[in-house]
């Protein structure tokens, strides 16, 4: 379906044009010109795509894929020069280095819920990194596909970056092509899809996943600075971020007092009804405003919130009181504790010990972010030496994915591998290692290996250097 346009990149990529630094250099160049020149449209189809303000849109999409561009630009010299690396007694008077190599034609298939940035940010790395690309963003944010299609025509021939638009067809397509390298951002299910695909060739993936992500409010913490950015975070883009704090574990001193304090933060970003609140989006397709509401069992905690729009597709934010962590069973067994929420939902339980709520992170799949507020350091390392997740914040939340000197990536089912910054140049790198040998050589590793004495002397040289 797709092996004559995957054949002419890599034909293309087999000039070696796309190696070429200047030549990266000036790809990266039109694309930030392009993106500056088309951000209002970017904007706007944000804006229709998922309800978001024109300057959350900016803020949140098209300021993040600028700086990493700029990023890019900025460093792309440093990170493409061969790294000379220590050489061992073996290798005396010789040179080792590492050569970071394009892999050839790359395949991103991005989502639907930041589906500028998400789009960009990979597609940045790879050219960055001197790949071809073919760039699948979701048919789901139909009028950002549309002004993506715009930007990459506008920037690059066919042969070099391209977009394919369409839906499930189109991305079983791509999958079943000889591809060099395939980086996914999507769903778990999607996710394992992907790799049994990329298995047939060998190809080797990247894949960013989701999770259910914990946020615990520790008793040290400060619960306004907590409650302001907790909610600022899990209601952003609707809930529909794959790093949104997924459910709010609080300490029970706070139980009083906690709820009322969301609601009132709630009014202060949305105003009184946030369902028309110009700042407060939508949920992307009525399947995914249908998963949303299914989710919500009214009967199970105290439930703030909960109203729907069928018409806009709008979930109004909700908050779950499902009481003390140690008599929440029954809570533990709804939908909405089952799998990543990604709606404007908020559960929130209350734990008396830290340990309640390693053990219940423990008994989910390893997620793809954790937050933590605490003044505690002791309580900070903890949690750090005793969970693994891909990355997080203390005493924030998502800020972390904003710096381009991290790693953004998760572990075991939230994901495998890591980009932006540094990382995404590595990511989309093959790390080729050459050795350059002297003509001078101890001559240890030639046979005959029992040669009278000369063979006594080798065994007790190597047990000198490497038997001690």
């Amino acid at each position: 379906m797709f092996q004559e346009l995957v054949q002419t990149q890599r034909d293309f990529f087999n000039t070696h044009k796309s190696k070429d630094i200047s030549f990266r250099k000036n790809a990266l160049q039109n694309l930030k010109q392009s993106i500056l020149n088309h951000r209002d449209e970017i904007c706007s189809a944000l804006c229709d795509d998922l309800g978001k303000h024109p300057l959350e849109g900016y803020m949140a999409e098209v300021v993040l894929v600028l700086e990493e561009i700029n990023h890019a630009l900025k460093d792309i010299e440093k990170y493409a020069k061969p790294k000379r690396v220590i050489s061992p007694i073996t290798h005396f008077m010789g040179k080792s280095e590492v050569y970071y190599e394009p892999y050839g034609v790359a395949l991103v298939i991005s989502p639907w819920n930041y589906p500028f940035a998400l789009s960009m940010t990979p597609l940045i790395g790879a050219i960055a990194s001197g790949n071809c690309v073919i760039l699948k963003p979701s048919s789901y944010s139909k009028k950002t596909e549309e002004v993506i299609c715009k930007i990459i025509e506008e920037c690059f021939e066919r042969e070099y970056v391209c977009v394919v638009c369409g839906g499930h067809q189109e991305v079983q397509g791509l999958l079943e092509e000889h591809l060099d390298y395939i980086f996914f951002t999507g769903s778990v299910q999607v996710g394992k899809i992907v790799m049994e695909k990329a298995s047939k060739h060998l190809t080797p993936v990247t894949l960013e996943l989701g999770g259910k992500n914990p946020c615990i409010i520790e008793g040290s913490a400060d619960l306004d600075l907590a409650v302001k950015r907790v909610v600022w975070a899990k209601f952003f883009n609707s809930g529909q971020t794959c790093i949104a704090p997924d459910y709010v574990l609080v300490d029970q001193k706070f139980q009083k007092v906690f709820i009322e304090k969301v609601q009132k933060q709630l009014k202060e970003y949305f105003g009184e009804d946030a369902m028309v609140s110009k700042d407060f989006g939508k949920i992307i397709t009525q399947r995914h405003y249908e998963r949303a509401k299914s989710l919500l069992d009214m009967n199970v905690g105290r439930v703030y919130g909960g109203r729907w729009d069928d018409e806009a597709h709008k979930i109004e934010p909700t908050i779950i009181d499902f009481g003390l962590l140690s008599e929440a069973k029954k809570a533990l067994e709804t939908p909405m504790m089952q799998d990543e929420i990604f709606a404007p939902f908020m559960p929130v339980f209350f734990y008396q010990d830290l340990k309640e709520c390693i053990n219940l992170i423990h008994s989910f799949q390893r997620p793809l972010a954790l937050y933590l507020f605490t003044q505690d350091k002791a309580v900070e390392q903890k949690i750090i030496k005793e969970i693994s997740y891909g990355g997080g914040c203390i005493n924030d939340c998502i800020m972390h994915i904003a710096n381009p000197y991290l790693p953004f990536g998760g572990v075991g089912y939230s994901g495998m591998g890591s980009y932006h910054g540094k990382a995404s140049f590595e990511t989309f790198s093959h790390k080729k290692s050459i050795y350059h040998s002297p003509k001078f050589e101890i001559p240890l590793r030639y046979p005959p290996f029992d040669k009278p004495i000369f063979g006594i002397a080798r065994k007790k040289l190597l047990d000198f250097l490497f038997a001690r």
